[in-house]
């Protein structure tokens, strides 16, 4: 009678647990960042927040014609200036200059409790910028749930469109 023979190489029940994705990792991720946005490579801009409860939303539309603002925060963050966007219409050309915003998230979230949201200013050099949309391409070790980065997307405010007083 033939004996079966074992096979060494078996499927494991469960996959083993990722390679340096543990919470003290992240932290320190977090704490490298940190450091370097604030003391190293990051612009300071000042963010101008919209106060939900005070504004006065469209029941429908969600928009709001006058909107109140909360007082300005100082951020630290990485600003990166992009190209100018140039719209053609029955009045002429209407070119303004574009940045994206790169805020890191944990900073924000965990400790400042400020949560970044389309229509909100941001003052960056000389000139307001309004968010018009908001991405979060970038995660620790490639880790779906642990998201770095908020990168906001901000165009030049007209003149007389915002007034931070």
């Amino acid at each position: 009678m033939a004996k079966t023979k074992k096979n060494k190489w078996e499927q494991p029940e469960a996959p083993p647990p990722p390679l340096f994705t543990n919470q003290k990792e992240k932290d320190l991720v977090k704490q490298i960042n940190d450091e370097l946005i604030e003391r190293v490579i990051g612009q300071q801009i000042i963010y101008y927040p919209i106060s939900l409860e005070n504004t006065n939303f469209h029941k429908l539309y969600g928009e709001s014609l006058l909107k109140t603002f909360l007082p300005p925060i100082h951020i630290n963050a990485l600003v990166s200036w992009e190209d100018y966007k140039t719209v053609t219409n029955n009045f002429g050309i209407d070119r303004r200059p574009t940045i994206v915003v790169h805020f890191h998230k944990r900073r924000l979230v965990e400790d400042q409790e400020l949560y970044v949201t389309e229509g909100d200013y941001v003052y960056y050099g000389d000139m307001f910028f309004e968010i018009v949309s908001l991405n979060e391409p970038k995660r620790i070790f490639g880790d779906f749930n642990s998201k770095m980065e908020i990168a906001a997307k901000c165009i030049k405010a007209r003149d007389g469109t915002f007034n931070a007083k």
